[in-house]
């Protein structure tokens, strides 16, 4: 494993949000480099294990720690350079439709730099930048779109882009939610096949949350189910049974939870 990677770990963690339980009882250790998959029905906590692991939701009981440091004893600058270093690519991509490719990926940087850096970044980068920009732009597979608008560009390339912003961090950690739901199943295989490559080149943890059970299997090393907020198995893919998925997606309508 790469020293590149960070490291997770919960520790009886539970999140509850009014008195919706998002997360129960979670116990979880990620080493540094290892590829991840989180699965199972919609509800069932994934985004809010993401978000605990970056940092944007705190546990309700129960310790996370990142590199050996519980997130409660971080300081609001600590935390926000944890943040700087865990890349989160979230469900909407968050990018600015009327910025060009270049723009959007240079604002990977944003939470690092003060006011008047990211102003000289965005509107006067150095050479320098634009040739690293350029050459991230490449390894996800979209180059020659450097200084296209990205509201011009197909829902597999904004991806990328996105993709492309969060390796501009040069994060320890790239955590993808949902990164496949919205593209066709020959662009999801694609899109899989890069992250999974990515890790394994630079050494980076990836988290990725995903629906598509077929495609998270073929390409993630080990997957975490959960249900109804608990651990339902964490094992090495290889070694689950279609009853081990069965049993993950057979819920009750009103059993699930919504929205967490």
């Amino acid at each position: 494993m790469s020293e590149r990677g960070a490291s997770f770990r919960l520790d009886g963690v539970s999140v509850t949000f009014g008195e919706t339980a998002a997360l129960r009882e979670v116990n979880l250790e990620i080493k540094p480099g290892e590829a991840v998959g989180f699965v199972g029905p919609s509800g069932s906590g994934k985004t809010t294990l993401l978000r605990l692991l970056n940092g944007a939701v705190r546990p309700t009981s129960g310790t996370v720690e990142v590199n050996g440091e519980a997130l409660t004893s971080l300081s609001p600058r600590q935390l926000r350079s944890l943040r700087s270093r865990v890349a989160t690519v979230h469900q909407d991509l968050s990018l600015v439709p009327n910025l060009r490719v270049m723009r959007n990926v240079l604002l990977g940087r944003l939470g690092r730099l003060s006011l008047l850096s990211t102003f000289r970044l965005l509107f006067l980068p150095p050479r320098s930048e634009v040739l690293r920009v350029h050459k991230i732009l490449e390894r996800v597979g979209i180059g020659e779109k450097l200084y296209q608008r990205t509201d011009q560009l197909s829902g597999g390339q904004r991806q990328r882009v996105a993709i492309a912003r969060a390796l501009y961090q040069e994060p320890s950690a790239l955590l993808p939610d949902e990164p496949i739901s919205s593209l066709d199943p020959a662009r999801s295989r694609d899109t899989m096949g890069l992250l999974i490559e990515l890790s394994r080149e630079t050494g980076i943890t990836l988290c990725v949350s995903l629906h598509d059970l077929e495609v998270a299997r073929e390409f993630v090393p080990r997957l975490i189910g959960l249900r109804r907020g608990k651990v339902a198995f964490d094992r090495l893919t290889e070694e689950l049974t279609s009853e081990d998925f069965r049993e993950l997606y057979d819920l009750a309508e009103d059993e699930m939870l919504d929205g967490v």
